[in-house]
């Protein structure tokens, strides 16, 4: 059906993991038990049929490197499961600043001086690259830095994803997604829920519990993890809407009050990509009796969101094929935290297939 021009914004270890995954997969055949991804074959598209096509960096040590160099350099350290990536023929162009990195991070981004390195037009390099679709990779806090890559994408008119947990797509009040839907653009978002992660277990143990008449008096998921994601997120201040994502991902799940502790809590420098979760579930069960449940999950944390977004991508692809723009419920509900409408996960499964076979939005 042809190749998806991919741009991305933020070239971290989550873009690294994309990267090598199209590339892992790349002979990924339809009738394939593959592990790692949901849908080898999403209507006509596979992972090989990615290229990228533009990426947006503020690291002055990936910029101007081919895209295919650059996801090595310092700080990522998502695992190497594809080292052969072959070089792209496109490099690293500095992308704006604003407030795409906390004051104590600066040093550690390698952050590019703007007095020697003048930032992009993202608009502009968009169209210049053909891009259909630009991922939004930026680290947790960058409500500025999200907004101007949106209004990029609508400037450029391509299709649009928000993988971090800046509510744009998720907002429709938001001046940004009314442009998508008046431009006939689609769009998906915000934050991105991981193949198997600590919001998506924790959401499909609280849909169980519910289900099964048990009453959850409280419950804590608690996060630490060596990543540039976790140092970003040791200031409060850039955290604040990560809490609320993955909180409201949980909370939906029950029709009650629920006391919860969720987020992330703290950076253990050499966990370096290596994700650890505790959730913790106290609940009421036959007789008033208590039934609590305590689990550790233990993963390498961006390659476990690379296969979710190679679907968005192709649903994203396909809403511009099928001229469908807006907010896309269904890819939305299925693989983000903070979707417009929180939908149960199984659920939200059957209407990404249903989709994909032209049944649903329009």
């Amino acid at each position: 059906m042809g190749d998806i021009r991919v741009a991305i914004a933020g070239l971290g270890n989550c873009a690294s993991a994309l990267i090598q995954g199209t590339h892992y997969y790349r002979n990924s055949r339809a009738e394939d038990e593959v592990p790692g991804l949901m849908h080898v074959d999403f209507g006509g598209y596979f992972p090989k049929d990615l290229k990228f096509v533009a990426a947006f960096e503020v690291n002055r040590k990936k910029i101007g490197l081919d895209i295919a160099d650059a996801i090595w350099a310092e700080p990522n350290c998502c695992a190497k499961f594809a080292p052969d990536v072959p070089k792209i023929g496109v490099k690293v162009l500095p992308g704006p600043i604003s407030d795409g990195v906390a004051p104590h991070m600066r040093e550690s981004f390698f952050v590019y001086d703007e007095k020697e390195i003048e930032p992009v037009d993202v608009a502009e390099e968009l169209r210049k690259a053909k891009a259909d679709v630009l991922v939004t990779y930026l680290p947790v806090g960058s409500a500025q830095g999200t907004r101007i890559y949106a209004q990029g994408a609508l400037d450029a008119e391509i299709g649009y994803i928000n993988a971090i947990p800046e509510f744009v797509v998720s907002d429709p009040k938001s001046p940004i997604v009314q442009g998508f839907e008046r431009k006939g653009i689609p769009c998906a978002g915000d934050d991105i829920k991981s193949q198997l992660g600590a919001t998506i277990l924790h959401r499909v143990l609280a849909q169980l519990f519910d289900q099964r008449g048990l009453i959850l008096e409280n419950t804590y998921q608690l996060n630490i993890g060596g990543n540039t994601d976790f140092e970003n997120m040791q200031v409060e201040d850039r955290l604040s809407s990560k809490r609320i994502s993955k909180t409201e991902a949980v909370t939906s799940c029950v029709h009650y009050e629920l006391p919860t502790k969720i987020g992330p809590s703290d950076y253990v420098p050499f966990l370096q990509d290596n994700k650890v979760c505790y959730i913790s579930m106290r609940s009421r069960a036959f007789g008033d009796l208590p039934l609590d449940l305590d689990l550790k999950l233990s993963v390498q944390d961006s390659p476990n969101s690379g296969g979710v977004i190679i679907d968005v991508v192709r649903a994203v692809k396909i809403a511009m094929d099928r001229g469908i723009g807006g907010e896309l419920s269904s890819i939305s509900s299925y693989s983000f935290k903070h979707p417009r409408y929180q939908i149960n996960d199984f659920e939200a499964r059957v209407r990404v297939d249903e989709f994909i076979e032209g049944k649903r939005e329009r």
